[in-house]
């Protein structure tokens, strides 16, 4: 019958038994464990004790192991080896670094940068969660997210500007074909809208009126839906700049609008932070700003 993890012999008392059992001899094996020769010799006693079985012959000039003394090394060698071996394997992985981010902010400016990333940062796993919802960073165990908010913070937390919600409207080069670009305010409300949660069409066209038009819980759904030539999508500018540069979507209008609250990089602060996090701190930082967006 399997012993009971609760009965095992304590972890110190095999050691000083494996050590001594290789060396053959209590004070080499004290050496080796930066301990002191009674130290070994006593865990060895208390080892055999607990065991109710002889595993070494004290000998005058060092030990020699008995029979069960000799299987047993054996067994506790190996299973000290799989340790190691479990632990250099654990030493060896990647870096887990997890990063929330809003389900656009993952599709339109992460996701397509992930072989960069990776070619960058070859030894840190990213781990990316999309939500709407504000992570904790402690029971969530998140390490950095990407937000839409408003200064000031909690006192607890960093934070970095990454961009300003610069708000444009934009469809597909199949949806206006035909039409004279930039739209007129009038021009633009013949067209269908397309809605997100956010949906800022009100206050862009000075409406006060519910505006008509399929609407979508995520941004990234309703960008979907505009490069499909459903509608016209009202978004920020840094999530459809590669779109544009491409022709996939056309700007339909010249105005614009710069609305709040802005997108930040935000993590906890730390006294200690570590060396993996602050790489992809400043990866996202240089990546994800609008410059390189555009230049992307």
């Amino acid at each position: 019958m399997t012993q009971s993890r609760r009965t095992l012999p304590p972890l110190n008392a095999l050691r000083a038994f494996e050590a001594s059992g290789r060396r053959l001899n209590f004070r080499a094996a004290a050496e080796e464990l930066g301990v002191t020769q009674g130290a070994v010799a006593q865990q060895v006693r208390a080892l055999e004790e607990q065991l109710g079985l002889r595993l070494f012959l004290r000998l005058a000039r060092g030990l020699a192991l008995t029979a069960y003394g000799t299987a047993y090394l054996a067994d506790v060698t190996r299973a000290f080896d799989t340790l190691a071996e479990a632990t250099g394997r654990l030493l060896d992985r990647p870096e887990m670094v997890t990063i929330s981010a809003t389900p656009t902010v993952a599709a339109k400016l992460l996701i397509p940068r992930l072989a960069e990333f990776h070619a960058a940062l070859p030894d840190i796993d990213l781990r990316t969660v999309a939500t709407e919802a504000l992570s904790d960073f402690d029971r969530d165990q998140v390490d950095i997210a990407v937000r839409l908010t408003r200064p000031p913070l909690p006192a607890n937390l960093q934070a970095q500007l990454l961009f300003r919600q610069e708000l444009v409207a934009v469809a597909s080069p199949h949806l206006v074909k035909g039409l004279i670009l930039p739209l007129s305010g009038e021009d633009l409300r013949k067209l269908p809208l397309l809605h997100d949660s956010h949906d800022q069409w009100p206050a862009f066209l000075h409406s006060r009126e519910k505006l008509p038009g399929a609407a979508f819980n995520h941004t990234t759904l309703a960008l979907d839906a505009a490069l499909a030539g459903q509608g016209v999508v009202l978004v920020c500018r840094a999530f459809v700049a590669t779109d544009l540069e491409t022709g996939r979507l056309v700007q339909v209008t010249d105005a614009t609008a710069t609305m709040g609250p802005d997108y930040y990089l935000v993590r906890k602060r730390s006294s200690s932070p570590r060396k993996a996090v602050d790489a992809v701190w400043d990866w996202c930082a240089t990546r994800l700003s609008p410059p390189l967006i555009d230049a992307a």
